[in-house]
């Protein structure tokens, strides 16, 4: 296997693992904290990491449903972790208490590329 593509699946993982344990941790914690934060911001870095390397690879773009709505997911996990910034910076504790809310949009919105990513690879 080819060092790019093995670093980028490795990187792809790692995002969706990190957003995810910080998704739905916060959501069974009830309430946004710092180190949810963290994984946030490590699964965004690791998602756009690995696209990009992927996009190196391709060597071309095509749209579709994969690029519009993985464009859209690096968009929205990027608002999303400013914006979990933001609220912990605030110390805002009713927006603490249902950021969970927009995580899980968020997220859902992620998995879409994530799958249609992991089809179109098969």
């Amino acid at each position: 296997m080819d060092t790019q593509l093995a670093t980028s699946i490795t990187l792809m993982i790692s995002a969706l693992l990190c957003y995810s344990v910080g998704v739905w941790s916060e959501k069974f914690a009830g309430k946004l904290k710092a180190w949810h934060l963290v994984f946030f911001w490590i699964g965004f870095v690791a998602d756009t990491s690995g696209t990009t390397l992927m996009s190196i690879m391709s060597g071309t773009f095509a749209l579709s449903v994969h690029s519009i709505t993985g464009a859209a997911a690096i968009l929205l996990m990027f608002a999303h972790a400013v914006w979990a910034t933001i609220v912990l910076m605030r110390h805002d504790k009713q927006a603490i208490a249902g950021f969970h809310r927009l995580s899980i949009f968020v997220w859902v919105v992620w998995m879409i590329p994530f799958l249609t990513g992991l089809i179109l690879a098969m």
